[in-house]
């Protein structure tokens, strides 16, 4: 089997030169005296968000600048990837996930952050959430990635449209009910289509919300003793139920929408439903940004053969091995997943649009409660009940719901996604993508045997 850090490393490599043009900040070394850092995140509107309230706050009180480079999330995991793996030392800190952090751990290349934690006592380690405390930490069950946000996946529709059409979301849906009701709402205004599913190739992309329907329809990558199952049996039948419906109800441009795209159809009225992640919820009920706040309801993530299908996620921060500037890569770290930078946000931007998923404290805060009622409980609960180690109808190999925790997955999933993204494009078949996937898979499979 080849090494962890060899695999990463050559999936990393294609996108050097890409990753080195499209850079947005400098290697800067220790000459200011730690008092500037470079931030690599992702292109999601609560890193919107962080990026414009720094400047005023963390580093007015701190005299600590942040270089932020925003990138979208399939560019994001490209550039992590080759600057961690390369040991380039670029960024001090970079969002990332649960997939990365075992993985990068092991090899060694991410600062253990729970004792920076432990010495601030206003951080309160003890009040993150359980799920994502253990889904960030390394083998050794230390802290290696400190949440910004945490997420599960479930199903969000306007309420309006669906009382217009006589129609009543069930609380615990399944998929076959959720295509039924994408027809019945398709066109029930101007260019209005049923549903929003990515179909943006990547594993983090199109790979997440068709991975967790993959677990629910009973099917999985690889079975526990790494049998691929990618052209067969669940997987098969959920992804062609995807492409399927996606094709007739879903959103305009499919096989190039991804997460933004998605909210972006949703809070301008251009779809009626939308599977995906918990968090963007703060994002469509903010009145400022979003034409169909208050008008949105939610409900838990379809099911077929499994008692539920949210997956698990957090964006948080990681600092690399390389940096120069641990201290102040750590204040900012902590300072952006802290109950002081939540409340900020609430009392600045909106309480609807607080970075939640991560505190048990964020659900006792009246206002936020207040703004999140449509969506907080079920959040919560989608979060608590998400389960990594067990989330379809057999045993797996490793843990994951929707990915698969090895080094090779990110080139994988991807792969694989490219092919079924082609699919909902009309340019090749279900059949013939899933046949092509299944020899990847194998390809993979091979390391494990």
């Amino acid at each position: 089997m080849p090494s962890t850090r060899h695999v990463l490393i050559a999936g990393a490599a294609a996108t050097a030169l890409l990753a080195t043009a499209c850079s947005g900040a400098g290697a800067g070394g220790s000459a200011d005296g730690g008092k500037s850092i470079n931030v690599l995140m992702v292109g999601n509107p609560q890193m919107e968000d962080i990026a414009k309230l720094t400047k005023n706050t963390f580093t007015k009180e701190t005299g600590i600048e942040v270089h932020f480079t925003v990138l979208p999330e399939n560019e994001l995991r490209d550039k992590v990837t080759q600057d961690v793996a390369t040991q380039a030392g670029q960024y001090d800190v970079a969002t990332i996930g649960a997939y990365e952090v075992p993985i990068w751990q092991k090899n060694g290349w991410l600062h253990e952050l729970g004792s920076y934690a432990d010495k601030d006592a206003a951080f309160d380690r003890g009040d993150l959430l359980k799920p994502m405390v253990e889904s960030l930490s390394g083998p050794d069950g230390k802290l290696y990635a400190l949440p910004f946000y945490g997420e599960s996946s479930f199903l969000m529709y306007r309420k309006d449209v669906f009382a217009a059409k006589g129609l009543t979301m069930p609380e615990h849906p399944t998929w076959h009910q959720v295509a039924d009701l994408a027809a019945r709402v398709d066109g029930a205004k101007p260019a209005m289509r049923g549903i929003c599913l990515r179909g943006l190739p990547g594993w983090g992309e199109l790979g997440a919300p068709l991975t967790s329907m993959v677990n629910t329809f009973g099917g999985t990558w690889f079975t526990k003793d790494w049998q691929p199952q990618v052209n067969q049996g669940g997987f098969k039948d959920a992804t062609k139920f995807y492409v399927d419906l996606v094709r007739r109800h879903g959103e305009a441009g499919a096989a190039q929408a991804g997460f933004t795209e998605c909210l972006n159809a949703m809070s301008q009225g251009r779809v009626a439903m939308w599977y995906d992640a918990t968090s963007a919820a703060g994002s469509l009920e903010d009145p400022s940004t979003s034409k169909a706040a208050g008008k949105i309801g939610y409900a838990y993530a379809p099911v077929e053969k499994t008692g539920s299908s949210g997956w698990l996620w957090a964006w948080a921060w990681a600092m690399p091995k390389t940096t120069k500037k641990a201290d102040a890569a750590s204040k900012f770290m902590l300072w952006a997943s802290s109950k002081k930078y939540e409340k900020l946000v609430g009392e600045k931007l909106g309480w609807a649009r607080v970075p939640a998923g991560k505190r048990d404290s964020t659900y006792l805060i009246p206002p936020y409660n207040k703004a999140a009622a449509a969506f907080g409980g079920i959040t919560l609960k989608s979060i608590q009940q998400a389960d990594p180690s067990n989330p379809g109808v057999q045993p797996r190999p490793t843990v994951g719901i929707q990915f698969v925790a090895i080094p090779e997955f990110q080139d994988l999933g991807t792969k694989v996604t490219q092919e079924i993204s082609a699919a909902i494009a009309g340019k090749t078949s279900v059949d013939k993508a899933l046949d092509d996937g299944q020899k990847l898979a194998e390809d993979v499979a091979k390391n494990y045997h």
